[in-house]
């Protein structure tokens, strides 16, 4: 059955669709865009694929536009598909922080900050602001969630989070970015491996050696610097392990399954602990950024205003020199 286009503009005044409009509809578009396509949506929201194939039908009816182009194999969101769902996803993050907002009706900070970050970001500056704003502020709660870097931005853009830790690619103009610190990143292996420990070692050693990888670990993408020394090393193109998680990686690198690029100062205590041992080049480490993300249109508690602010002013008083990590350790030679 072809698509019925309501044309609102003509026979409705703008109010209507705010009224009239299923907002489940909106929930089960932003799903089926996240999950790219209607199958994989209805296994998420455990329904069956004709009921949200319907709602994807009904809710371009009421909108009076086609959201999405499907084809038996092709699955392509039309301009208007991706206002919407921005526009949703602006919506529903703001709907799921009202309880934090409720919550300042109270005579002290008390609520939820919502924080979102990359898998094991260490950073004294965040241990400090996170202490100093629990003495400051005892009623208060910290959530923090773990997720990939591109999830943290997607998490802040959709204001779901008051801010986000993570790596950055391309900046997007609706996000904010200030610098939190920078990290040194070296080849590591476990003690499983037959280059553990063995002295003399030069970056030619490493040649035809399997590497366990980042998902963002490629020349077009965040740790670009990682990808072009694994190049330079002449890894063996057969990758032995990938995952977006530090954690992950560090877990496949100590379990043998190959060479991994990891932050300097995090493998230190592995290093120390004979779990890990690191590998040249021990000069001129490569260095990312790590970066404090914000959506300035997002609405945040007094509890989040506070944090962000406490954490604001360390990195404004701290210089970036003391805020740079992993060039100080001894190699492992």
């Amino acid at each position: 059955m072809p698509i019925q286009f309501v044309d609102f503009q003509n026979n409705s005044p703008p109010e209507a669709l705010v009224w009239n409009l299923d907002w489940n509809l909106l929930r089960t578009y932003m799903v089926i865009i996240q999950e790219r396509g209607i199958t994989a949506a209805a296994r998420r929201l455990g329904l069956k694929q004709p009921t949200v194939s319907n709602a994807l039908k009904r809710l371009e009816s009421s909108l009076g536009c086609e959201l999405i182009e499907r084809g038996p194999r092709s699955f392509k969101v039309t301009s208007q598909g991706r206002t919407l769902y921005r526009e949703s996803a602006g919506v529903f993050g703001s709907v799921s922080r009202l309880a934090s907002a409720l919550e300042e009706a109270a005579d002290e900070v008390s609520g939820t900050v919502q924080l979102t970050m990359a898998s094991h970001v260490q950073c004294p500056l965040l241990d400090e602001s996170l202490e100093a704003f629990h003495q400051a502020h005892p009623a208060a709660c910290i959530q923090i969630d773990i997720t990939s870097s591109q999830g943290v931005i997607q998490s802040v853009m959709e204001k779901r989070a008051a801010a986000g830790i993570c790596l950055v690619g391309d900046k997007l103009p609706e996000l904010s970015y200030t610098r939190l610190y920078d990290e040194h990143f070296g080849f590591f292996c476990g003690s499983r491996h037959p280059l553990f420990e063995k002295p003399g070692l030069r970056l030619k050693d490493l040649k035809r050696e399997r590497c366990v990888s980042f998902h963002s670990d490629q020349l077009n993408d965040v740790l670009q610097p990682i990808a072009i020394l694994r190049a330079q090393a002449g890894f063996n193109k057969n990758i032995a392990g990938v995952s977006s998680n530090l954690e992950e990686v560090r877990r496949m690198v100590i379990a043998g399954l190959g060479i991994g690029a990891m932050p300097i100062h995090v493998a230190e205590r592995d290093v120390q602990d004979g779990l890990l041992y690191r590998l040249p080049p021990y000069e001129n480490p490569p260095a990312i950024s790590i970066w404090l993300v914000q959506n300035p249109d997002a609405t945040l508690s007094q509890a989040e205003r506070e944090f962000i602010g406490i954490l604001n002013q360390r990195i404004e008083e701290t210089p970036l020199a003391d805020r740079t990590y992993g060039i100080d350790m001894e190699k492992s030679a």
